[in-house]
């Protein structure tokens, strides 16, 4: 990470994130929060399964040029870990809830993850601005690789609990497209980051998602067992159009979409 956000401003920028668009570089999010800017900066690119086509690797040498070859090829290895680790995810989350073990996974054999790199900076004021505000991530599966400086916090209980890094061990995270896959028997986490005063802190966040045309739909065994469907079909791509332009993530943005998308008729 530091090979990217060690470089002068104009190089980064040379990786800038479009509007509504979910990869490149950030300094912020400021547009989409209505109070206290995020101290972050973020690189965030697009992965898929496909081996006669190594996306990331691709990403960093067409954007940054050869320098970052290496760096692309770690980063396409390290995506390709985290899918397979997700794809092991998915059948323990399918075997708990009682349905066919692969059949989460097949769902996103043919999705397009996106890899996160986070960089929180030293903040001589941490309490007057936050690393990213509080959210729950909209996509399937989050796996996030923290260093120890700490940051990351859950809201349960009503109160806003730490969460201590633990080396060696990896965060995961359930989204709201998985709450809607398992017909709201597992729920997407509310979270937040917070900004260190002596330290900077950086994180990795695999992104899980499916495909974008995939109708999001849980096993009828899982309405069966409940007595009803507790969301409407959606497609991965009109949620993500959603928060990107309309709505920034928080603890009600599924229903919220679910609102919206009736309202309009999606």
């Amino acid at each position: 990470m530091d090979h990217f956000f060690m470089l002068p401003a104009p190089e980064k920028l040379k990786a800038r994130r479009k509007p509504g668009s979910l990869c490149g570089y950030s300094g912020a999010h400021a547009d989409r929060y209505a109070s206290k800017l995020p101290w972050k900066e973020t690189l965030s690119f697009r992965y898929h399964e496909n081996s006669s086509d190594p996306v990331v690797l691709d990403f960093f040498k067409s954007i940054l040029g050869k320098d970052f070859e290496e760096t692309g090829m770690i980063y396409q290895k390290y995506c390709e870990a985290m899918m397979d680790l997700s794809f092991a995810i998915l059948e323990l989350l399918a075997i708990s809830l009682g349905v066919d073990r692969k059949i989460y996974r097949k769902f996103f054999e043919d999705g397009y993850s996106i890899l996160r790199c986070n960089l929180y900076p030293p903040c001589q004021e941490p309490g007057n601005t936050l690393g990213t505000g509080p959210h729950c991530d909209s996509n399937s599966i989050t796996i996030l690789h923290q260093d120890q400086v700490g940051g990351l916090e859950i809201f349960t209980d009503s109160v806003w609990q730490t969460i201590p890094p633990l080396k060696g061990a990896l965060i995961i995270n359930i989204g709201d497209t998985f709450t809607a896959l398992s017909n709201g028997k597992y729920k997407s986490c509310l979270h937040r980051a917070m900004v260190n005063k002596h330290e900077q802190r950086k994180s990795l966040a695999f992104f899980l998602s499916p495909r974008e045309d995939k109708v999001v739909r849980p096993p009828q065994e899982l309405v069966c067992s409940a007595g009803k469907r507790m969301y409407p079909d959606f497609t991965w791509l009109n949620l993500s159009r959603f928060v990107q332009n309309h709505y920034r993530a928080d603890d009600n943005t599924l229903q919220s979409f679910i609102n919206w998308s009736q309202s309009v008729n999606i």
